[in-house]
């Protein structure tokens, strides 16, 4: 940044090309960790029945399956769908942070030999 600032670079530019590359894969995973955060407290709000019920959503569904004992049923087919999809959900945004990580810490990652 001093070097930028020597050069004559504007305050602008040197955000630009100094600093925003260096932070784009800190705050993508950044990101990344807020909306697996925003979707697992959207899910487990409707799943305790405080969400729209007239929406089908995966929280609904299993707050319905959980309010007719489908559990207790054997009626798998009514909570095991939404739940895979929620583990499908997480592991994808996992995987997306952990290649982001990769990016923004690449030596922390460096296979020694």
């Amino acid at each position: 940044v001093q070097v930028a600032r020597l050069s004559g670079m504007r305050d602008l530019e040197i955000i630009a090309r100094e600093l925003l590359p260096n932070l784009l894969p800190y705050l993508a995973a950044s990101f990344v960790s807020a909306v697996g955060a925003a979707v697992l407290a959207s899910i487990g709000l409707e799943a305790l029945g405080l969400g729209p019920q007239n929406e089908p959503t995966l929280g609904m569904t299993i707050y319905w399956a959980l309010y007719y004992t489908s559990l207790l049923r054997g009626m798998w087919w009514w909570w095991a769908p939404p739940i895979a999809m929620i583990v499908l959900i997480f592991l994808g945004l996992f995987l997306v942070s952990m290649g982001l990580d990769r990016i923004a810490n690449p030596r922390i990652w460096k296979v020694s030999s």
